[in-house]
């Protein structure tokens, strides 16, 4: 028998880019939704330069992942959002 997740440890994807204001914007229009991001592959895309080829995650929990689709649509940003 599987062991149910623990609550709060399902992330889903919304976007990955290597544009740092798109980042920061992000960022700023779900912490005034109170939505928390986490922002995967920051180190290493650090390391890698500025060549591109690993862009960073934006993750948010599950639960929030709708509302944070919205707000990111409404803002204008649905171009950036990941698929799926």
């Amino acid at each position: 028998m599987l062991a149910a997740k623990p609550p709060g440890l399902l992330m889903i994807e919304l976007l990955r880019t290597n544009d740092l204001v798109l980042i920061s914007a992000v960022e700023a229009i779900l912490a005034g939704l109170g939505i928390k991001v986490f922002v995967a592959d920051q180190f290493t895309s650090s390391i890698e330069g500025s060549l591109g080829f690993l862009p960073r995650r934006m993750l948010v929990h599950s639960d929030d992942a709708s509302a944070a689709r919205r707000a990111l649509k409404d803002a204008g940003l649905a171009a950036e959002l990941s698929h799926g």
